[in-house]
């Protein structure tokens, strides 16, 4: 089946509300505006039941079924956070705020679950429960793991969970997926190198922690070339490097480093920790200095579950008649957490041929709105059809 028909005549209204959010972003788990937004349409659609306050902004409304012989509830997920970037589009619905930026496409997330909560609060034509989850705080705050922590899937009976990402390069409306590992574990790191600080002109009176720091950025990349095997994912990014002193003629005391880590298995995880602490204690003591290392693990790495991939897939199929296999994706998702509570999937949808995510230029293509939403809609359908 294709698109449906109701959310090519909804079209329009879902890209009003797409754009207002757009024109009004918000950072992390500061998401107060987009929620109650999204809380006040969903009890207008005649939702049974909208609650607010989880994951501290997080918005959960609860849509049933003209049955419930089935004794099914699924979850679907839309996450609302933007990221701190100044846009630089130029469109006329351009984010009002400085420095922050839907330049993920959370917008169009929301905005398309919202479709769906409206078309699924209209029908009703399953037999189930559905719960719309609207989180705060994917870029980083970890808001999926606070909804959960808060009790989420116990409190509503949830059985499985959907999500979905637009993607930049993939034909408008189309699908893409895999099981198993699908987005990268994300960890970060925060190095300080101390030695002695002293005048440029006299290095030999100085423990140069410059040195170290710079010998450390060049060695933490043989993690992955020279202990991790090959076969194997691992990216280490040096992404900053800030010196205790600016001035020219000082060597400094201190510098800090930080960065990140990728990967896609435990053993690839547990391997670049260790090494990072070895590698910059041993840099430290050669040079007679000092390091302290904190490593900060983040976001798990996210996994498809088969079962409702397969399903997840066939969806994306009746709906554009293809689903390709998605690559391997090094960048993070905290959907991840709901996905080690309950079993479920997250699927791409191509955003067309627009700029990448987490780029100033980016935008959220709003023709993309009707095979997403259908895709929400066919999920419980089918998933759950009526009795």
């Amino acid at each position: 089946m294709p698109v449906k028909n109701r959310f090519a005549e909804m079209q329009s209204e879902i890209t009003e509300w797409r754009r207002d959010i757009h024109e009004n972003p918000e950072i992390l788990f500061e998401t107060h505006r987009t929620s109650a937004l999204v809380a006040e349409k969903l009890k207008g659609f005649g939702c049974d039941e909208v609650v607010t306050g989880i994951g501290r902004t997080g918005v959960v409304g609860v849509i049933k079924g003209k049955s419930n012989s089935s004794g099914k509830v699924i979850g679907l997920r839309a996450d609302m956070d933007a990221l701190p970037i100044h846009e630089e589009t130029g469109l006329e619905y351009a984010s009002k705020t400085a420095n922050a930026m839907h330049a993920c496409g959370h917008d169009g997330h929301t905005a398309m679950l919202l479709g769906a909560a409206k078309y699924l609060s209209e029908t009703r034509n399953f037999d189930g429960t559905v719960v719309v989850i609207f989180q705060p705080a994917e870029e980083g705050g970890g808001g999926g793991k606070e909804m959960c922590d808060d009790g989420m899937m116990d409190r509503w009976g949830i059985q499985e969970v959907y999500g979905m990402h637009n993607w930049p390069g993939r034909p408008v409306g189309s699908f893409s997926i895999r099981s198993g590992a699908f987005f990268a574990a994300t960890d970060q790191f925060d190095i300080t190198f101390t030695g002695k600080g002293g005048h440029a002109a006299k290095p030999h009176e100085t423990v140069d922690s410059t040195v170290m720091a710079a010998q450390a950025v060049l060695a933490l990349q043989t993690i992955a070339s020279r202990n991790a095997d090959p076969v194997h994912q691992i990216v280490v990014s040096v992404t900053a490097f800030e010196t205790s002193s600016k001035a020219f003629n000082v060597i400094p005391e201190r510098v800090q480093i930080k960065g990140t880590v990728r990967t896609m298995a435990t053993e690839m995880r547990d391997l670049a920790e260790k090494r990072i602490k070895e590698i910059c204690s041993g840099i430290a003591t050669t040079f007679g200095g000092a390091v302290d290392v904190t490593y900060h693990r983040g976001y798990p790495v996210m996994v498809n579950h088969e079962e409702q991939t397969e399903f997840a897939a066939k969806v994306a199929r009746d709906i554009s008649g293809q689903c390709d296999e998605a690559p391997l994706v090094m960048g993070g998702e905290d959907f991840a957490f709901m996905l080690e509570e309950r079993p479920g999937a997250y699927i791409l949808v191509g955003n067309g041929d627009t700029a990448a995510v987490h780029h100033p230029k980016y935008n959220f293509t709003d023709d993309a709105i009707p095979a997403g939403c259908s895709w929400w809609a066919e999920i419980v359908e089918q998933r759950m059809p009526a009795a």
